[in-house]
């Protein structure tokens, strides 16, 4: 093909992209709307008993999470008196994720890295030297993640849901949180039980790779499976394993 070619044949592609991509996010208020000549229908309003389900378990969400921080307040005192003792740094760790619509939230956890750790690495990997000795205490039993509980209170999460990522993350995978992320994400969820340990899987190299070609694809099916197949009972099986330690369940 000569350069002519190759440049019209690009062009051509990008058109089509565009246009599938304006058809695509077409948003309005009616039932369908106009674009390039074609109709797009517009999603179908949420279903009366869709709604009252999802604000009971947001009530039940506000209420555990409320409980939960108030029956966990003197651990928290004394996980941040270990911190503080430890190295004298912040007690907590905050980071942007990407929330529900592809809105971004503050993300509030313990700090079991050092305080000078660069924030756009939050991956670590085994015996990863950025971590304090309070820090491997917190990770092993999953308590670094108990603040955020004030993210289930504050509306930015919920307590069983897909895992807040950043934003590099979510762009690689954009067709699965387009559905993971129609929802709040959560404290915990089928893959992250099956995916505990997931620290001891990384081997030598860049971690952000690892975890993007082989451990994440993983982590998203799980959670779309998962998705299609929730209730609020295999909601609170998630919930007890996780508090529990208890490996993952299997779902049909």
């Amino acid at each position: 093909m000569s350069n002519q070619d190759v440049d019209d044949v690009i062009a051509a592609v990008a058109g089509i992209a565009r246009k599938y991509a304006h058809n695509r996010n077409a948003v309005g208020p009616g039932p369908t709307l106009a674009r390039n000549g074609r109709r797009a229908i517009a999603p179908p309003a949420p279903s009366p008993a869709r709604v009252a389900g999802a604000a009971a378990r947001r009530a039940f969400d506000v209420a555990c999470a409320a409980a939960g921080l108030l029956f966990l307040a003197p651990i928290f005192a004394v996980i941040a008196a270990a911190i503080k003792w430890d190295d004298g740094g912040p007690i907590l760790y905050m980071q942007m994720r990407v929330g529900k619509g592809f809105r971004p939230f503050r993300l509030f956890k313990f700090r079991s890295m050092v305080a000078d750790s660069p924030a756009s690495t939050p991956l670590a990997g085994p015996r990863d030297p950025r971590i304090t000795r309070v820090g491997r205490f917190l990770r092993a039993h999953k308590l670094d993640e108990l603040p955020q509980l004030i993210n289930v209170l504050k509306g930015d999460m919920q307590l069983v849901g897909v895992r807040p990522q950043l934003d590099r993350f979510v762009r690689a995978f954009p067709d699965e949180y387009r559905d993971l992320l129609q929802d709040r994400p959560g404290i915990t969820d089928l893959a992250s039980l099956k995916f505990r340990n997931e620290e001891q899987m990384f081997g030598a190299g860049s971690l952000d790779e690892q975890y993007v070609t082989q451990i994440l694809p993983v982590k998203l099916q799980l959670s779309l499976k998962y998705l299609r197949a929730r209730t609020f009972l295999s909601d609170l099986e998630i919930l007890f394993r996780t508090v529990l330690g208890f490996k993952s369940p299997s779902i049909n």
